[in-house]
């Protein structure tokens, strides 16, 4: 699908028949696509009684590259606003989405925490979102550019992405950029009105407690810190995960 200019790739989960709760649309993390969620989307889908959409975002998965993606197609430090406040709104108005729920996992996280700051949506569920630069984010993010470069990791993205290197440097290079490490979402986050899930795995390499014990909105938000669980708790933890989400998304209605 064509979204703001770039050919995106797009997966669609169809709901019950005759159904009419909001879909859900599933944004991925900084090395995310439609194919590393596996089928995890479509599970939650069911189990919710939902429609649901995913995709990947350019750069990554079956979408549109990124020229040059180390020089002049470099991201900027707001990328995650761009991406919250110019593709998200696009892609929902050609999908014919109004008020969608957002489910997002990191990076994917605080693009959707940027976007319901700003927009209507249903709801808003975030796994180990990112609302400002911690040390050990940094930390884990040089370990990841070295085991890029040194072991099997950029073998084993390769699956998921058309052009790894590309997916792959687009987020390592800006996270290490000292210009990101001002980046800081909590005045937004207050600003957000529609109801909140926001979960966190215990033992996250890529961020504290903080990440979502700050993100105070106007609406009402629930926390859940999942144990035995890291930066992924829809993969490491996928059956309580899902629980948690069901959950939350069935007293919406």
């Amino acid at each position: 699908m064509q979204v703001n200019g770039v050919a995106l790739e797009l997966q669609r989960m169809p709901g019950p028949e005759g159904g009419r709760l909001a879909p859900i649309i599933f944004l991925h993390e900084g090395l995310g696509s439609v194919a590393m969620w596996r089928d995890w989307p479509r599970q939650v889908c069911a189990a919710a009684g939902r429609p649901g959409f995913v995709y990947s975002r350019r750069g990554y998965g079956k979408s549109e590259g990124i020229p040059d993606v180390r020089g002049a197609g470099r991201l900027a430090p707001d990328y995650m606003h761009r991406e919250a406040l110019d593709v998200l709104p696009d892609l929902l108005a050609r999908i014919g989405v109004e008020y969608p729920i957002l489910l997002g996992h990191s990076d994917g996280g605080t693009i959707a925490l940027i976007h319901a700051a700003h927009f209507p949506v249903r709801a808003c569920v975030v796994m180990a979102p990112h609302v400002i630069v911690e040390d050990v984010s940094v930390r884990s993010i040089e370990q990841a550019r070295e085991a890029f470069t040194t072991s099997d990791l950029r073998s084993r993205l390769a699956r998921y992405h058309d052009d790894v290197d590309t997916a792959f440097w687009q987020w390592n290079d800006i996270w290490l950029d000292p210009a990101f490490r001002s980046f800081d979402i909590r005045a937004e986050c207050r600003r957000i009105h529609a109801p909140l899930l926001a979960i966190q795995g215990a033992d996250d390499p890529y961020g504290t407690l903080r990440q979502i014990q700050e993100i105070v909105p106007q609406g009402p938000i629930r926390r859940e810190v999942i144990a035995r669980c890291g930066h992924s708790p829809h993969k490491d933890q996928p059956e309580a995960t899902q629980q948690l989400v069901v959950r939350f998304l069935a007293a919406l209605d």
